[in-house]
C-alpha cells in the first residue's frame, strides 16, 4: 500500500530511457509570455506588488549588506518553487519539488556560497558568531560545537522541510481520492468538500513553503557579514 503511494512521485514518463518528467520544473516559464512583462494587466500588478513587497522585505533583512540588484536571487528562488509548488497541485502533472534531488541541489548551493564567502572575506565575524556575547567561559566549547552542527544542517533542513511539506499534502490527497471506491454514495458530496478545502490548504502551503525557503536563505545570506 506504502509502496503504491509513494509511486505517485516517481518519474513515470520517459523517451529513450530519459525521464522527461524533470522538464515540469520549467513549465512555469510558459505561464509567462512576453506579453505578460510588457503590457499592463492584473496579473501584471499584482504580480509586481508582490515582488515589490518581497523587494522590501528582503532589502530590510539584508541591512548594509544590500547592494542593488541583491535581492533579485532570492525573488528569483521565491518564483521558482512556487511555480513548481502550484504546478504540482495539478493532475498528471510531476512535483519536483517533492524530491530531496531537486531541493537539496538548490539549498546546498546557496548555503555553501554563503559559508565560503562567509569564511573568506569576513572569518573573524564567522568566528565571533559561534560563540552568542555573554557566553561563560565554561560553556564555549559546547557553543562552538552546536553552532557549527547548526551551521552544517542547515541546507538539510532548508530541503527536508519544503519536501516533507509538498509529500505530505499530496499523500492526504491521493488517500482521499482512494476512498471514493469504498465510502456509500451518499458520503461523495462531502468528500469532495474535504477535497475542495484540502486543495485551498495545499495552496496555502505552496506559497508558504515558497516564502519560507527565501526568508530563510536571506537571513542566511544576511549573516556572513
Amino acid at each position: 500500500m506504502m509502496s503504491n503511494l509513494f509511486s505517485i512521485f516517481d518519474p513515470s514518463t520517459n523517451i529513450l530511457n530519459l525521464s522527461i518528467n524533470w522538464l515540469s520544473t520549467f513549465l512555469g516559464l510558459l505561464f509567462l509570455p512576453c506579453s505578460f512583462w510588457f503590457i499592463p494587466n492584473r496579473h501584471f500588478i499584482m504580480w509586481k506588488f508582490i515582488l515589490l513587497k518581497l523587494h522590501n522585505e528582503f532589502k530590510t533583512l539584508l541591512k548594509n549588506n544590500y547592494f542593488q540588484g541583491s535581492t533579485f536571487i532570492f525573488i528569483s528562488l521565491f518564483s521558482f518553487v512556487l511555480f513548481n509548488n502550484f504546478l504540482g497541485l495539478f493532475p498528471y502533472i510531476f512535483t519536483s519539488t517533492s524530491h530531496l534531488s531537486l531541493s537539496l541541489s538548490i539549498s546546498l548551493p546557496l548555503w555553501l556560497s554563503f559559508m565560503l564567502y562567509g569564511w573568506i572575506n569576513n572569518y573573524q565575524h564567522m568566528f565571533i558568531h559561534m560563540i552568542p556575547q555573554g557566553t561563560p567561559t565554561i560553556l564555549m566549547p559546547f557553543m562552538v560545537l552546536i553552532e557549527t552542527i547548526s551551521n552544517i544542517i542547515r541546507p538539510g533542513t532548508l530541503a527536508v522541510r519544503l519536501t516533507a511539506n509538498m509529500i505530505a499534502g499530496h499523500l492526504l490527497m491521493t488517500l482521499l481520492s482512494n476512498m471514493g471506491s469504498i465510502i456509500p454514495s451518499y458520503l461523495i458530496i462531502f468528500l469532495i468538500l474535504i477535497q475542495i478545502l484540502l486543495l485551498i490548504l495545499e495552496s496555502a502551503v505552496a506559497i508558504i513553503q515558497s516564502y519560507v525557503i527565501a526568508i530563510l536563505s536571506t537571513l542566511y545570506s544576511s549573516e556572513v557579514n
